[in-house]
């Protein structure tokens, strides 16, 4: 069947390409810049680096050996599997509980995760640092108790959202599928674990791409209790990068480029899985 090009749709494309373009527009800048000699940035910002023309891969070798890349990421990378992992987990089994099972203070329960979402970080920051403070795991000039720091907090922070996301698609799950498996002499936790999560898995996985990619990008929390150079993430390396390079911008490219590429690449194969578990629960059936 032919497509129908209608005023309407062909000012929706209009719009979205134009949409597209200007948020492609600074990461192609950055792409460009982050292969072109500092010289050039400013006179030549725009145009593609050609081979002799100031094409350069300097900036990355420069980035490379100023800056410690390697423990940046895997300190990242720590912290935001195991934030992930426990988020999965945790967002999963409570949004189970609410939906399926019926018990005194579920509406308020269900209301205080509501509530959970609508104050920021920075408005609880001061007493969760006193608490963990007082645990003895912030400021403990330990690594891994620092990065510990960090990690409960951004748990917190993904729960309501992950429990959201997760109930709507928990909901659209006919409940005969779990009944035939408690008649099948099926418990609980082999109900959830072999007929929940296979169903719902492309809303498990928006949450954990979510999860990661929200604290992989945390710049507040981790620059909170993150204060030792070995304990800094790629995030904080970013933000020490800006100060000291200044007008250097070929650097400041290739340390964008450096950071940003790994969760882009990311993004672009496991989109396909955040668009369905996003839409996934929407509608129930």
């Amino acid at each position: 069947m032919k497509q129908k090009w209608t005023p309407a749709k062909i000012a929706t494309y209009v719009v979205l390409i134009f949409w597209a373009l200007t948020t492609l527009y600074p990461f192609v800048w950055v792409i460009l810049n982050s292969f072109r000699e500092k010289g050039l940035i400013r006179k030549e910002s725009f145009s593609i680096p050609l081979p002799g023309s100031g094409l350069t891969m300097g900036n990355y070798a420069k980035a490379m050996d100023r800056f410690d890349f390697g423990n940046a990421y895997l300190n990242s990378l720590l912290v935001s599997v195991a934030v992930t992992v426990a988020v999965v987990i945790l967002a999963g089994l409570a949004a189970y509980g609410l939906v399926r099972y019926r018990f005194r203070l579920r509406g308020f329960l269900y209301s205080l995760i509501m509530a959970g979402m609508m104050f920021p970080v920075f408005s609880t920051i001061i007493p969760v640092f006193r608490m963990e403070a007082a645990w003895g795991i912030a400021s403990s000039g330990n690594r891994w108790l620092s990065l510990l720091a960090v990690i409960l907090p951004q748990i917190a922070g993904n729960l309501c959202f992950a429990i959201i996301v997760l109930m709507g698609f928990i909901e659209s799950v006919p409940i005969e599928l779990e009944e035939s498996a408690y008649v099948d002499g099926c418990h609980v936790f082999q109900v959830y674990f072999h007929i929940i999560m296979p169903a719902a898995k492309s809303s498990f996985a928006t949450v954990a791409i979510f999860s990661f990619l929200w604290s992989y990008n945390d710049l507040f929390t981790q620059n909170f209790f993150l204060r030792v150079p070995r304990e800094k993430t790629i995030t904080l390396l970013l933000n020490e990068i800006s100060s000291q390079a200044g007008v250097d911008y070929g650097l400041m490219a290739a340390s964008v480029v450096l950071i940003v590429a790994p969760v882009l690449a990311v993004y672009i194969m496991l989109q396909k899985h955040i668009i369905k578990g996003l839409t996934a629960g929407a509608v129930k059936g």
